[in-house]
């Protein structure tokens, strides 16, 4: 399991192909992996011009600091099965809030109370939200 720290990497003798994605598509496809595994109000939001240190944020809640965690994991092993490269997590120890950090796009994956504390959508209410769909109720989400 991955720590705080970056751990997290293709199967040996597997060479993954770097695909590079505009941050919309980034944060709409994370929203994605978010919802297969369960997660709870998905939000993205465009931060453009908000923010000095990403270009959007996806906002999620869990129910427990297991599901918190299983979320970071998928989150993670889907960036190494694609190619897509990320900086670095904090949080994962806890679970409480679990921040993944995908250079141009910041994945929060928060328990439902301290989502509630820390108010994020409050925060960057400037933000314009990046619209999602999920194309069934089998957990597949855009591709």
């Amino acid at each position: 399991m991955p720590t705080d720290t970056n751990d997290a990497k293709p199967a040996r003798g597997k060479k993954k192909k770097k695909i590079d994605l505009d941050t919309v598509r980034k944060a709409v496809l994370v929203a994605s992996w978010l919802h297969e595994k369960k997660g709870r109000d998905i939000v993205a939001l465009d931060v453009t011009g908000l923010s000095p240190i990403c270009e959007a944020m996806v906002a999620v809640s869990a129910t427990s600091a297991r599901q918190a965690k299983a979320l970071a994991d998928h989150t993670l092993a889907m960036c190494a099965e694609r190619g897509i490269a990320y900086l670095g997590m904090e949080g994962y120890r806890t679970g409480q809030w679990v921040l993944v950090d995908m250079n141009d796009v910041l994945v929060h994956i928060f328990l439902e109370e301290t989502r509630d504390f820390y108010n994020i959508e409050g925060l960057w209410s400037e933000a314009k939200p990046i619209p999602l769909s999920f194309s069934d109720e089998s957990g597949k989400g855009p591709q």
